[in-house]
């Protein structure tokens, strides 16, 4: 009966890593996170007119990069600051998201060789069970004990390992991912506030304001 829970466990836990992985790999592909025609329309911004090019290339291409760009488009009337605290706290979110599920994995990593282990010791449990019967011992369940201890120990590890090499690969992937929106913003920024065009100009209550003031 334990012995097919033990195996019931590892099996189940080696489908849930297969899943996850799977959509971890679909979901922090490249061109879905970071879509090149969005690389493109940040490369040759070069003023306000273009704004509208950016526009139509993020919604054409939702992803993690266009929010954060439509996050930048939308504050662009309001001072750099406040622009830049709105983009920071959009980022975080969005690499939230990108880190969805992968703390799934690194579970896995953790229990798979414990289950593991559990199984081994009940596995050696049965073996001295069986030794302590008679003198020659019980060697069915000498051979059920070492097979159930050795089995469930290749499970564990053959479920760990893999889950491990996937989890350091996509936490990698998710900072290289982060590095390059993060890089691509900064672009964006610096030509959207550029001296040439300005930050959002004053209105025009300030500047009657400032000409009351002159003598």
């Amino acid at each position: 009966m334990l012995d097919d829970f033990f195996t019931g466990s590892l099996i189940l836990t080696s489908i849930i890593a297969v899943a996850f992985m799977v959509e971890r790999g679909l979901a922090l592909r490249w061109k879905k996170v970071v879509p090149t025609p969005l690389e493109q329309a940040v490369d040759n911004f070069n003023s306000q007119a273009d704004l509208p090019l950016v526009r139509a290339a993020c919604d054409q291409n939702p992803s993690a990069l266009s929010r954060l760009l439509l996050v930048i488009i939308n504050h662009l009337r309001q001072p750099r600051v406040e622009t830049v605290d709105a983009l920071e706290t959009k980022a975080r979110h969005e690499v939230a998201l990108l880190e969805k599920w992968l703390v799934v994995l690194e579970i896995i990593v953790g229990i798979a060789p414990l289950l593991g282990l559990v199984g081994t010791v009940y596995g050696l449990i049965i073996l001295f069970g069986g030794l302590s019967k008679n003198v020659l011992g019980d060697y069915a369940a000498l051979s059920r004990g070492i097979g159930l201890a050795l089995h469930t120990t290749l499970m564990g590890l053959l479920i760990a390992i893999p889950s491990l090499v996937a989890w350091s690969y996509y936490t990698k992937k998710v900072e290289t991912l982060t590095v390059e929106m993060e890089t691509i913003c900064d672009e964006f920024l610096r030509r959207a506030y550029r001296k040439s065009d300005g930050a959002p100009k004053p209105s025009k209550s300030a500047d009657a304001k400032r000409g009351d003031a002159k003598p």
